[in-house]
């Protein structure tokens, strides 16, 4: 599931790039938001569901809601202040983050081999990247910020899934904060919606839906360790989408760091297969 979400959340990206050179983020943000919010409505009314869009647990939900506002918030203006290949090196910092927080908070059993296999997955994302010297820079600490509020929004994200709170109403409340977010960007310049452009709104809503249900149904099913380093796999459905969209070919850096990714999470899969057969063994 988290990786099918990488990959649906890679190709929106991709839209929402093309979309932001005509519109603000905070626009761009809250018309996402408003066709995610009328999915989720919609969804729920047509298959009889609309009882899971109640909130039981509205401290999580808007500790959530703002994790999330505020995170999205502090990456795009890393990526602003600095090169993106630094902005992205850093903030895939996340999943190492979450992992460690985890353990802590959650008190998830993190093995030697586990840590060993994400560091990895990590350490294929910075070949790939190849980050220049301004990573060392104070203004690293944006992208880092919004990785490590990143991290916490998975715990929680974690938290309220074995907790009882269903999909519907995690997605629900959380796209309503980040939705209210973008609209205070509103004194600071909208621009009138074009129709033509109606339709890459409407589609990036559904993806980033689909893919957010999908995130929080794998953060309900498996632990944080286990979940978050296949957020790793994103980059390698980039360079997929590179290649048979614009025919980018990939260097051999690349092809190397998306080995190690990829590496790293068949062996995290492979692993976990075997403790559960050994388990039911």
């Amino acid at each position: 599931m988290m990786v099918t979400a990488s990959g649906l959340l890679t190709v929106q990206d991709a839209m929402v790039k093309w979309i932001a050179q005509s519109y603000p983020v905070g626009q761009v943000m809250t018309l996402r938001g408003l066709f995610v919010i009328a999915i989720v409505v919609f969804w729920a009314k047509a298959r009889h569901r609309s009882s899971e869009l109640r909130v039981t647990n509205w401290g999580l939900q808007l500790t959530r809601g703002t994790l999330m506002a505020i995170s999205t918030f502090l990456f795009v203006t890393g990526l602003t202040l600095m090169p993106i290949a630094d902005a992205i090196a850093i903030a895939f910092a996340g999943p190492v983050i979450a992992t460690a927080l985890a353990a802590i908070l959650l008190k998830e059993s993190i093995r030697w081999r586990r840590w060993t296999a994400i560091i990895i997955g990590f350490t294929g994302v910075v070949v790939m990247l190849r980050p220049t010297p301004e990573l060392i820079r104070v203004v690293a600490v944006v992208p880092l910020s919004a990785a490590f509020l990143g991290a916490f929004r998975d715990i929680v994200t974690r938290k309220m899934g074995t907790g009882g709170e269903s999909t519907l109403a995690i997605m629900l409340v959380s796209t309503s904060v980040v939705t209210a977010a973008g609209l205070l960007t509103i004194p600071f310049g909208w621009v009138p919606l074009k129709i033509s452009d109606l339709g890459l709104f409407i589609v990036s809503g559904l993806l980033v839906g689909l893919a957010q249900a999908l995130m929080i149904e794998s953060f309900r099913f498996g632990e944080v360790g286990l979940v978050a380093p296949f957020k790793y796999t994103s980059l390698v459905w980039a360079v997929l989408l590179g290649l048979l969209v614009w025919g980018d070919l990939p260097d051999a850096w690349t092809w190397v760091g998306s080995a190690l990714v990829v590496g790293s999470g068949i062996y995290i899969w492979h692993r976990e297969l075997t403790l559960a057969r050994s388990t039911h063994e």
